[in-house]
């Protein structure tokens, strides 16, 4: 069995100290350039790598690193129109603190705590966790600098995010505005347990998502306080959020007699399938139908009204928190607007 090399088998084939090899990899300032040159072609002909970067992090105390804690996979992250400009926000505040970015990622219905607790990193940046994740347990325990985007809120730990009932409402009394009174819901984002179709009322309450789960109470509140009974709004759910689950929802919401004059989607992603629903039924958006996104991260290209977040926004602070070793802003609400567009007009006669 071949032998380990480390800094003392260098030390010892060179004729110097252990410190002076580290040195060679770490300050090369306090060594002359022939000495440096000397050591490294040692470390070479050994087949000596450097440093364990584990072990170098530990000594320093620090692992130049921020901990992204997500719960989709890899694909989803890289296609999610509002995944990829959180992430570029991130990305951006690390680059320019000159930090490495490492994903740990928890695909839904999985929860992975040993990544989380052999992760090495300076802090954690929590990206829409459900309820009760047994990775939240693992990253509080961890003690390390934490920020929490989007959901859930915990108290005593930062979160950044925006007014989901606030915003939700606005969407809602838009579509009040102009007179829609039959109005029939598509979200994603409610519960893990993979089912789609109908959700009752109980089974929107007990989302675990935190930031859909106020969004839904958001459009309800508003269409209440409009005189809009909700026990009478078709909620139909989801399992992911893609263009083809927005077409399911479309297609079921259509079907419905009465159907409805306005569909009010929790994402833009779903809210495309919807439109795509309304072309295979021969209606005319916003004429006939009126549809409404959320996030904003898809919709103008659509021409689709929406309710804008701002995530490459979010990723910037929710970084620049974290990189700043001190995140003390409780919950910082960072703002929204809504960008009416062509998708929705007044309620037909």
């Amino acid at each position: 069995m071949t032998e380990r090399v480390t800094l003392q088998t260098i030390a010892d084939r060179v004729g110097v100290s252990r410190a002076t090899v580290s040195y060679a990899f770490s300050r090369p300032d306090q060594l002359s350039a022939e000495l440096r040159e000397r050591i490294l072609r040692v470390a070479d002909e050994l087949g000596y790598a450097g440093p364990n970067p584990t072990a170098r992090s530990l000594r320093l105390g620090r692992a130049g690193a921020l901990g992204l804690i997500f719960t989709e996979t890899l694909p989803y992250a890289f296609a999610d129109p509002y995944a990829i400009g959180f992430l570029q926000g991130l990305a951006v505040a690390a680059e320019e603190a000159a930090v490495g970015l490492l994903i740990l990622q928890q695909p839904r219905g999985v929860e992975r705590t040993e990544l989380v607790r052999d992760a090495v990193v300076d802090a954690f940046c929590v990206f829409s966790l459900p309820d009760g994740h047994a990775a939240l347990d693992a990253v509080l325990a961890r003690r390390l600098p934490t920020v929490m985007v989007d959901e859930p809120f915990v108290e005593g730990v930062p979160f950044v995010g925006i007014d989901e009932l606030a915003a939700a409402g606005s969407a809602a009394r838009h579509l009040l505005d102009l007179g829609h009174r039959r109005v029939g819901l598509a979200v994603v984002g409610l519960h893990q347990d993979g089912r789609h179709g109908w959700a009752d009322i109980e089974r929107q309450e007990s989302a675990v998502f935190q930031a859909m789960r106020n969004r839904v109470l958001g459009y309800r509140a508003a269409f209440e306080a409009g005189g809009v009974d909700w026990a009478d709004v078709p909620v139909y759910e989801v399992v992911g959020n893609e263009r083809e689950a927005g077409r399911e929802a479309g297609r079921a919401l259509l079907a419905r007699s009465p159907r409805p004059t306005a569909v009010l989607c929790n994402t833009d992603v779903l809210a495309l399938g919807v439109l795509d629903a309304a072309a295979e039924a021969g209606l005319k958006v916003p004429g006939e139908l009126s549809v409404v996104g959320f996030s904003d991260s898809a919709a103008e290209e659509a021409d689709l009204t929406s309710v804008r977040q701002h995530s490459q926004l979010a990723g910037q602070t929710a970084g620049r928190l974290l990189l700043s070793g001190d995140p003390r802003p409780e919950r910082l609400l960072l703002p929204h607007e809504l960008h009416v567009r062509n998708s929705t007009a007044a309620a037909p006669a």
